[in-house]
Protein backbone atom coordinates (compact mmCIF):
# COMPACT_ATOMS: atom_id res chain seq x y z
CA UNK A 1 0.00 0.00 0.00
CA UNK A 2 2.94 2.36 0.59
CA UNK A 3 4.09 1.90 -3.02
CA UNK A 4 0.57 2.56 -4.34
CA UNK A 5 0.44 5.79 -2.32
CA UNK A 6 3.81 6.93 -3.66
CA UNK A 7 2.73 6.31 -7.25
CA UNK A 8 -0.55 8.13 -6.68
CA UNK A 9 1.51 11.05 -5.32
CA UNK A 10 3.18 11.11 -8.77
CA UNK A 11 6.43 9.55 -7.59
CA UNK A 12 8.49 7.24 -9.79
CA UNK A 13 9.13 3.81 -8.31
CA UNK A 14 11.51 1.22 -9.72
CA UNK A 15 10.86 -2.36 -8.73
CA UNK A 16 13.63 -4.92 -8.26
CA UNK A 17 12.44 -8.48 -7.67
CA UNK A 18 12.81 -12.06 -8.83
CA UNK A 19 14.75 -13.05 -11.91
CA UNK A 20 16.20 -10.61 -14.42
CA UNK A 21 14.31 -10.03 -17.65
CA UNK A 22 15.60 -9.98 -21.19
CA UNK A 23 14.38 -8.60 -24.47
CA UNK A 24 12.71 -5.36 -25.48
CA UNK A 25 10.27 -5.24 -22.61
CA UNK A 26 9.99 -4.87 -18.85
CA UNK A 27 7.54 -7.31 -17.28
CA UNK A 28 7.62 -6.18 -13.67
CA UNK A 29 10.81 -7.66 -12.21
CA UNK A 30 13.11 -4.83 -13.28
CA UNK A 31 10.78 -1.96 -14.11
CA UNK A 32 10.31 1.73 -13.57
CA UNK A 33 6.66 2.35 -12.72
CA UNK A 34 4.70 5.59 -12.93
CA UNK A 35 1.07 6.71 -12.91
CA UNK A 36 -0.35 5.92 -16.38
CA UNK A 37 -3.06 8.55 -15.97
CA UNK A 38 -0.61 11.44 -15.56
CA UNK A 39 -0.77 13.40 -18.85
CA UNK A 40 2.95 14.20 -18.55
CA UNK A 41 4.09 10.65 -17.73
CA UNK A 42 6.24 10.24 -20.86
CA UNK A 43 8.09 13.51 -20.30
CA UNK A 44 8.69 12.78 -16.62
CA UNK A 45 9.99 9.26 -17.17
CA UNK A 46 12.06 10.25 -20.22
CA UNK A 47 13.79 12.83 -18.01
CA UNK A 48 14.51 10.15 -15.38
CA UNK A 49 15.94 7.81 -18.02
CA UNK A 50 17.76 10.61 -19.91
CA UNK A 51 16.30 9.50 -23.21
CA UNK A 52 14.76 11.09 -26.28
CA UNK A 53 11.22 12.46 -26.24
CA UNK A 54 9.96 10.17 -29.01
CA UNK A 55 10.76 6.87 -27.30
CA UNK A 56 7.62 4.79 -26.79
CA UNK A 57 6.40 3.48 -23.47
CA UNK A 58 4.33 0.53 -22.44
CA UNK A 59 1.62 0.04 -19.89
CA UNK A 60 0.63 -2.72 -17.52
CA UNK A 61 -3.06 -3.04 -16.78
CA UNK A 62 -5.27 -5.41 -14.83
CA UNK A 63 -6.27 -8.20 -17.20
CA UNK A 64 -9.93 -7.86 -16.29
CA UNK A 65 -9.90 -4.20 -17.39
CA UNK A 66 -7.89 -4.45 -20.61
CA UNK A 67 -10.91 -4.83 -22.93
CA UNK A 68 -12.60 -1.85 -21.30
CA UNK A 69 -9.80 0.53 -22.28
CA UNK A 70 -8.26 -1.16 -25.34
CA UNK A 71 -9.39 -2.83 -28.55
CA UNK A 72 -7.85 -6.19 -27.70
CA UNK A 73 -8.70 -7.76 -31.07
CA UNK A 74 -10.62 -10.63 -29.43
CA UNK A 75 -7.72 -11.43 -27.10
CA UNK A 76 -8.35 -11.70 -23.40
CA UNK A 77 -4.73 -11.21 -22.35
CA UNK A 78 -1.29 -10.08 -23.50
CA UNK A 79 0.90 -11.03 -20.58
CA UNK A 80 4.29 -10.78 -22.31
CA UNK A 81 3.82 -7.34 -23.87
CA UNK A 82 4.16 -8.76 -27.37
CA UNK A 83 1.44 -6.67 -29.05
CA UNK A 84 0.27 -3.09 -29.24
CA UNK A 85 -3.41 -2.25 -29.08
CA UNK A 86 -5.46 0.82 -29.89
CA UNK A 87 -6.81 2.72 -26.92
CA UNK A 88 -10.59 3.05 -27.20
CA UNK A 89 -11.38 6.59 -28.31
CA UNK A 90 -13.19 7.59 -25.12
CA UNK A 91 -10.04 6.80 -23.06
CA UNK A 92 -7.35 8.47 -25.19
CA UNK A 93 -7.26 11.52 -22.92
CA UNK A 94 -7.03 9.30 -19.83
CA UNK A 95 -3.87 7.61 -21.10
CA UNK A 96 -2.36 10.40 -23.22
CA UNK A 97 0.75 10.35 -21.03
CA UNK A 98 1.57 6.80 -22.13
CA UNK A 99 0.09 6.12 -25.57
CA UNK A 100 1.89 6.60 -28.88
CA UNK A 101 0.98 9.35 -31.33
CA UNK A 102 -1.11 6.82 -33.30
CA UNK A 103 -3.30 6.11 -30.23
CA UNK A 104 -1.83 2.67 -29.54
CA UNK A 105 0.11 1.25 -26.63
CA UNK A 106 2.21 -1.84 -26.06
CA UNK A 107 0.33 -3.54 -23.29
CA UNK A 108 1.01 -6.10 -20.58
CA UNK A 109 -2.06 -7.58 -18.94
CA UNK A 110 -1.64 -8.52 -15.28
CA UNK A 111 -3.63 -11.39 -13.81
CA UNK A 112 -4.04 -12.46 -10.19
CA UNK A 113 -0.94 -14.68 -10.40
CA UNK A 114 1.42 -11.80 -11.22
CA UNK A 115 3.47 -10.29 -8.40
CA UNK A 116 2.21 -6.76 -9.20
CA UNK A 117 -1.50 -7.63 -9.30
CA UNK A 118 -2.06 -6.45 -5.74
CA UNK A 119 -0.31 -3.13 -6.45
CA UNK A 120 -2.47 -2.49 -9.53
CA UNK A 121 -5.60 -3.46 -7.59
CA UNK A 122 -4.73 -1.02 -4.80
CA UNK A 123 -4.16 1.76 -7.31
CA UNK A 124 -7.49 0.97 -8.96
CA UNK A 125 -9.26 1.12 -5.58
CA UNK A 126 -7.88 4.63 -5.05
CA UNK A 127 -8.11 6.24 -8.51
CA UNK A 128 -10.42 3.91 -10.46
CA UNK A 129 -7.79 2.75 -12.97
CA UNK A 130 -5.51 -0.26 -12.40
CA UNK A 131 -2.80 0.74 -14.87
CA UNK A 132 0.82 1.86 -14.73
CA UNK A 133 3.41 3.11 -17.17
CA UNK A 134 6.02 0.35 -17.22
CA UNK A 135 9.51 0.71 -18.68
CA UNK A 136 12.81 -1.06 -18.24
CA UNK A 137 14.86 -0.33 -15.15
CA UNK A 138 17.90 1.32 -16.69
CA UNK A 139 19.05 4.71 -17.89
CA UNK A 140 19.79 5.60 -21.51
CA UNK A 141 22.99 3.90 -22.62
CA UNK A 142 23.17 1.66 -19.53
CA UNK A 143 22.42 -2.07 -19.43
CA UNK A 144 19.36 -3.30 -17.57
CA UNK A 145 19.74 -3.35 -13.80
CA UNK A 146 20.90 -6.82 -12.72
CA UNK A 147 21.87 -6.48 -9.05
CA UNK A 148 20.59 -4.64 -5.98
CA UNK A 149 23.78 -2.57 -6.06
CA UNK A 150 23.06 -1.50 -9.65
CA UNK A 151 19.50 -0.64 -8.60
CA UNK A 152 20.81 1.71 -5.91
CA UNK A 153 23.44 3.18 -8.27
CA UNK A 154 20.71 3.97 -10.80
CA UNK A 155 18.60 5.59 -8.09
CA UNK A 156 21.55 7.74 -7.00
CA UNK A 157 22.55 8.94 -10.48
CA UNK A 158 19.07 9.78 -11.73
CA UNK A 159 15.97 11.69 -10.69
CA UNK A 160 14.18 8.42 -9.91
CA UNK A 161 12.31 8.81 -6.62
CA UNK A 162 12.34 5.30 -5.13
CA UNK A 163 13.48 1.71 -5.58
CA UNK A 164 11.21 -0.96 -4.15
CA UNK A 165 12.57 -4.35 -3.09
CA UNK A 166 9.38 -6.41 -2.48
CA UNK A 167 11.22 -9.56 -1.35
CA UNK A 168 12.63 -7.72 1.69
CA UNK A 169 9.70 -5.30 1.99
CA UNK A 170 11.92 -2.24 1.62
CA UNK A 171 11.53 1.06 -0.23
CA UNK A 172 14.68 3.13 -0.69
CA UNK A 173 14.73 6.81 -1.65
Amino acid sequence: SDVAELILQQKSVAVYQGYAESGQRALGNRSILFDATNPNAKQIVNKIKNREWYRPFAMMILEEDANTYFDMLSLSKNEFMTNSFDVRSEYKDLFKGVIHVDGSCRLQTIDKHHSLYELLSLIKSKNGVGALLNTSFNLAGDPLVETPEQALETLNKSSLDYVWFPSIKKIVS
